[in-house]
């Protein structure tokens, strides 16, 4: 299964303000997935049944001090678009960490904050 940062970031919008219909779209398993995947990156405290390789149910708790930082730095729409368009786009190479060292600086830019 391939990862998916706008259903990422859905889920820890839903996590946070416990609104679960933008979730509606996908599956039990990609949801399950995708919530491994957040727990791996230590974003999440959560529970995963059907097996730790191949999870058929996912549950968030609560997001991490780190999922809230995360989600706060890629909460505004505008933000995030711009974020898609110049490090998520397809066939460019990136990894989370820069996303999210991107989406900092963004921020200090707009707040104009000195960069580190």
């Amino acid at each position: 299964m391939k990862r998916d940062m706008d259903f990422i970031r859905a889920l820890l919008i839903a996590a946070e303000s416990g609104d679960k219909g933008p979730l509606a779209n996908y599956g039990e398993k990609e949801k399950a997935y995708h919530i491994a995947l957040l727990m791996e990156a230590g974003l999440v405290h959560g529970a995963l049944a059907g097996g730790n390789l191949d999870p058929e149910v996912g549950h968030i708790h609560r997001l991490t001090w780190a999922g809230h930082d995360w989600l706060q730095s890629v909460r505004d729409d505008t933000l995030w678009k711009k974020a898609k368009e110049h490090v998520i786009k397809s066939g460019a190479s990136w990894t989370f960490d820069l996303l999210k060292e991107w989406a900092k600086n963004e921020i200090r830019i707009r707040l104009q904050l000195p960069l580190p």
